[in-house]
C-alpha cells in the first residue's frame, strides 16, 4: 500500500502526541488520526449537526499544538442564502492527547433547536502501519467513554455529557447566541511526560519580517517537540512519522538550536549515553560505543526493532555536540559526566580500517547515512552505489569528532588528545588522495571497490567548516553548492545526474536542515556572498510554507511540497535560530571567555534586532545595522565580546 500523503493536513503537536486531519477538521482515514506515543489514539473524528456535515471555509493554526476550524450549516437558520449558522472547532493537542471544543453559532434571528452529533472511533494503529498504508481495511472501535485492546487504553470525557445518546445531544441555540462541548481523548495507559514545557525566549525583529516569522513559527515547533526521558529532554526528530528519539536528527536539531540554550543539547546527549551500544548485534547493528540511530515504544515497532543502531554518523555528531554544548556554556561536570562515552564515540570511529563506512544489513535500512532511502546514495548515471559505502560528509564528521574529541579530553586533562588529532591528520590526507573527483569535487561516497560515487551531492557541503578541507578546496566546494543552489535552497543532487527529481526523497530535493547545515559551514570558511544568497533562499522558501518549513519540498519550482514531509520536523525548524547564528557570524567559546561577532555585511535582511540568546545560562540580545555593526544588550559575565579582528564590540550595554 502507498504511504499516506500530508501536505494538506494541518498537524497539531505536543510531543509525544501529534493530532492530524484535513483542513475540515474531520478524521475520515489514511493518516488523519491522534496519536500518542507512535499509536492511534483516535482515528475517526466526524462532527454533524441535523445529520449533515458542516460546510468548512477556513482553517488556521493558533500555535504548533493548536488549530481552529470554522464551518458553516447552509438550510439552517432563517435569513436567506446567507450562512447564520457557523460551528468552531478549536483543537488543542497535549502530550497525552488532546481536546477539542466545538462551538455552534446561531446568527440568525430564530431559535435553532438541532441534534449535534460526534461519530468517535479508534483502531489502535502503531505510527509504522499508518505509514505504510497497511491499516486500509478501516476496522474501528466505537469510541463513547473508555475501551481497551492490544495494551492501550483511550478514554474520551465530554463537558457537558451527552444527553441524546452516544456523543449526541439535543441543542436548543437561541438568537445571538452559541451552544459548546468540549470533548477530552486520552490514552491513559501511557507514562506521563516529566520535561518541563517552556517557552523559548529566542526572537527577531527584523527589516525582512519574514525572518522574524520564521525563527517564531521553528522555536514554537521546537517547543512543541521536545520530548523527554526522565528528566532529560530531547527533540522528537519530526511529526508524524518520526515524533521520537533519533539519534542523528535529534544531535543534528539540538545542535543547530544551540541559540535557545544547551538545556536540550546536554539532554540529547544523555539520553543517547544511556543507550550507547555495548555489544556486538547484527539483528539491531548494535556495536561498543556506536550511537543508535532510533527508538520506539516496544507496542509500536514496525519493521525495525525498537531500538536500532543502523547509522554511520550519529557517533561522531555525538562527540561534536558535545564540544559546541560545552563552548555555548553546558557545566563543564556535566560534561565531564559524558567523557567517558566520549570516548567509546572515539573508539567506535578509530575501529574503522581507512574510512568510516558501513555495510547495509539484510534486517535494517539500505543506507546508513541521513540519505537514508534506498536509492539514495547512487552514481552521476543513475547507478545504486554498492557497499561497503564510506560517505564524504561522515569523514568530514569523524575528522571534526576526532579534533574536538581532542580539545575535550585536553581541556578535562585526560590522556589521548594528541592520538586523536593525528587520527585527524591521517583522515584528511586520506580523504584529499581518494575522494576528489575529476571535476573538483568531493565524490559523494567510495563505494566497496573503493570507486568514486561521482554525484555532484549537497552531502560536500557538510564538509565546510569541519577542518577537512583547505582553503582551496573548500572555495571549490562552495562554487558546487552555487550550482546545487535552487531558488529556494540547495538540492541534494545536481541536475545532470540522471536520477534527478525534484519531487524525490533525496536525489533533487531540498532539505532545509541540509540547507541550513551548509549555510554554517559557508560562514564558518569565510563564503560570505554565498551564505547570504542561501539565506534569502531558504526565507522565499519559507514563506511559501507559511513559515513551517517541512521535512523536505521540491525547489525548482513554486516550491512544492513533498507529499508525505513530516511538517514539522525538527531539524527543518532549528534552520531558523541557525539562520541567526549565521547572520551573526556567532562564534561562542565560553571555555575561552569570549563570544565573536562577524555579522554578514551588507545584511541580507536588513537591520535586526535578535533577542533572548540563551549562552552560559544567560540571555543575550544583539542589534545589527544593515552595515553589519553590531550593538550588545545583557549576556553571560565573565566573557569578552569581541569582532572577528580580536577587538572589542565597541557599542556595549550592559
Amino acid at each position: 500500500m502507498a504511504q499516506p500523503y500530508l501536505h494538506e493536513h494541518v498537524t497539531c503537536v505536543a510531543a509525544p502526541a501529534t493530532w492530524l486531519s484535513g483542513p475540515s477538521g474531520q478524521l475520515r482515514g489514511g493518516a488523519d488520526g491522534l496519536y500518542v506515543d507512535d499509536r492511534r489514539v483516535l482515528s475517526r473524528l466526524v462532527v454533524t449537526v441535523g445529520g449533515a456535515e458542516p460546510v468548512p471555509i477556513q482553517v488556521s493554526r493558533t500555535g504548533a499544538a493548536s488549530a481552529r476550524f470554522t464551518a458553516v450549516l447552509p438550510g439552517l437558520g432563517d435569513d436567506g442564502p446567507d450562512p447564520t449558522v457557523t460551528l468552531e472547532r478549536h483543537r488543542l493537542t497535549g502530550p497525552r492527547g488532546g481536546t477539542e471544543t466545538i462551538t455552534l453559532a446561531n446568527r440568525s434571528h430564530a431559535t435553532l433547536i438541532v441534534d449535534v452529533a460526534v461519530a468517535a472511533g479508534t483502531d489502535f494503529a502503531t505510527m509504522g502501519a499508518v505509514k505504510d498504508g497497511s491499516t486500509a481495511d478501516g476496522s474501528t472501535v466505537d469510541l463513547h467513554d473508555a475501551v481497551e485492546a492490544t495494551g492501550m487504553r483511550v478514554s474520551v470525557e465530554a463537558s457537558p455529557p451527552p444527553d441524546a445518546g452516544p456523543l449526541r445531544w439535543r441543542v436548543t441555540v437561541a438568537p445571538r447566541s452559541s451552544w459548546s462541548v468540549t470533548l477530552r481523548f486520552s490514552r491513559t495507559d501511557a507514562a506521563t511526560t516529566t520535561g518541563a514545557r517552556t517557552a523559548s525566549p529566542l526572537r527577531v525583529e527584523a527589516d525582512d519580517r519574514r525572518l522574524d516569522a520564521l525563527v517564531r513559527t521553528g522555536v514554537e515547533d521546537l517547543d512543541a517537540l521536545r520530548h523527554s526521558d526522565g528528566e532529560d529532554v530531547y527533540y522528537a526528530a519530526g511529526s508524524p512519522w518520526y515524533l521520537t528519539l533519533f539519534g542523528r536528527d535529534s544531535l543534528w536539531a539540538a545542535r543547530l538550536a544551540l541559540p535557545l540554550g544547551t538545556d536540550v543539547a546536554a539532554g540529547t546527549l544523555r539520553t543517547l549515553a544511556r543507550r550507547q551500544g555495548t555489544r556486538h548485534d547484527p539483528d539491531t547493528d548494535e556495536e561498543p560505543g556506536k550511537i543508535l540511530h532510533e527508538v520506539r515504544p516496544a507496542d509500536a515497532a514496525h519493521w525495525l526493532p525498537p531500538v536500532y543502531y543502523g547509522t554511520v554518523d550519529a557517533t561522531a555528531l555525538f562527540v561534536s555536540t558535545a564540544a559546541d554544548a560545552y563552548r555555548w556554556g553546558m557545566p563543564a561536570a556535566q560534561v565531564e559526566a559524558l567523557l567517558p562515552h566520549i570516548e567509546r564515540a572515539l573508539a567506535w570511529l578509530a575501529g574503522h580500517e581507512g574510512f568510516i563506512a558501513y555495510q547495509s544489513s539484510t534486517k535494517g535500512l539500505a543506507n546508513h547515512g541521513w540519505k537514508d532511502s534506498g536509492d539514495g546514495v547512487q552514481h552521476a548515471d543513475g547507478r545504486i552505489a554498492k557497499g561497503p559505502l564510506a560517505l564524504c560528509e561522515v569523514q568530514g564528521y569523524a575528522y571534526r569528532a576526532a579534533v574536538d574529541g581532542a580539545w575535550l579530553l585536553e581541556s578535562f586533562g585526560r590522556a589521548g588528545a594528541a592520538g586523536w588529532r593525528n587520527f585527524a591528520a591521517g583522515l584528511a590526507e586520506r580523504f584529499r588522495a581518494e575522494f576528489w573527483c575529476p571535476g573538483g569535487y568531493p565524490a559523494v561516497a567510495l563505494d566497496g571497490d573503493g570507486v568514486q560515487v561521482d554525484s555532484i551531492t549537497s552531502n560536500i557541503g557538510h564538509l565546510l567548516g569541519t577542518g577537512l578541507l583547505t582553503p582551496g578546496e573548500s572555495t571549490r566546494v562552495a562554487g558546487h553548492l552555487s550550482g546545487l543552489r535552487s531558488p529556494f535552497g540547495i538540492r541534494t543532487i545536481a541536475p545532470s545526474s540522471a536520477g534527478y527529481n525534484v519531487l524525490s526523497y533525496h536525489l533533487g530535493s531540498v532539505w532545509p536542515h541540509d540547507t541550513a547545515i551548509a549555510l554554517l559551514g559557508l560562514v564558518r570558511d569565510g563564503h560570505r556572498q554565498e551564505a547570504a544568497a542561501v539565506i534569502r533562499a531558504l526565507l522565499d522558501a519559507a514563506a511559501r510554507f507559511d513559515f513551517r518549513l517541512p521535512e523536505l519540498f521540491a525547489g525548482d519550482d513554486g516550491p512544492a511540497p513533498y507529499p508525505a514531509s513530516c511538517r514539522p520536523q525538527a531539524w527543518a525548524a532549528a534552520a531558523g535560530p541557525a539562520l541567526l547564528t549565521a547572520l551573526l557570524g556567532l562564534d561562542v567559546d565560553v571555555p575561552a571567555g569570549r563570544i565573536t561577532f562577524d555579522p554578514l555585511a551588507p545584511s541580507p535582511v536588513g537591520a535586526y534586532r535578535v533577542r533572548g540568546l540563551r549562552i552560559a545560562g544567560g540571555e543575550l540580545d544583539v542589534s545589527v545595522s544593515t552595515t553589519g555593526r553590531p550593538t550588545i544588550h545583557g549576556g553571560p559575565s565573565g566573557v569578552a565580546y569581541l569582532m572577528a579582528d580580536g577587538s572589542p564590540v565597541a557599542d556595549f550595554t550592559g
